[in-house]
């Protein structure tokens, strides 16, 4: 079991004052200004902050490179790509294309590429693009 979550402690810690007992000396709580914080750095934190155990993370999810279909590939121009780039060249395959309808941009006139893609759809809103082009993913 971990002794530390890697999370600087923190402390409050009053100035010391040397108080001479009078009798008209009130004793007051500390004043804000007499305040000082003070961190402890933990064991966890100080072995994290080490240079030579930096690793790149392998990509997971969705932005992990995937194969894809023939019809997909014809659009996207790759045979593995990640999901997140796969959404971004279909957005730029559709704009270099004008197949954006002119009275609602929202919605996509498919040619027969993207046809092929989202199921034999005329038409598709740009809400549904993401879920049509999960099949196509292997």
């Amino acid at each position: 079991m971990a002794l530390s979550t890697g999370i600087f402690s923190t402390f409050l810690c009053v100035k010391t004052v040397t108080l001479r007992s009078s009798p008209f000396l009130r004793v007051s709580p500390p004043h804000p200004a007499n305040l000082r914080m003070v961190r402890a750095v933990t064991s966890a934190t100080a072995a994290s902050s080490e240079p030579s155990a930096t690793k790149t993370r392998e990509p997971r999810g969705i932005m992990k490179p995937r194969p894809v279909s023939p019809e997909m590939q014809d659009v996207v121009g790759e045979p593995v790509i990640p999901r997140t780039q796969a959404l971004k060249r279909i957005w730029a395959y559709i704009k270099e294309h004008d197949l954006q309808d002119p009275q609602d941009k929202k919605v996509i006139i498919c040619d027969e590429k993207l046809k092929k893609i989202f199921a034999g759809k005329d038409r598709v809103g740009f809400l549904e693009i993401a879920k049509l082009i999960g099949p196509h993913f292997l």
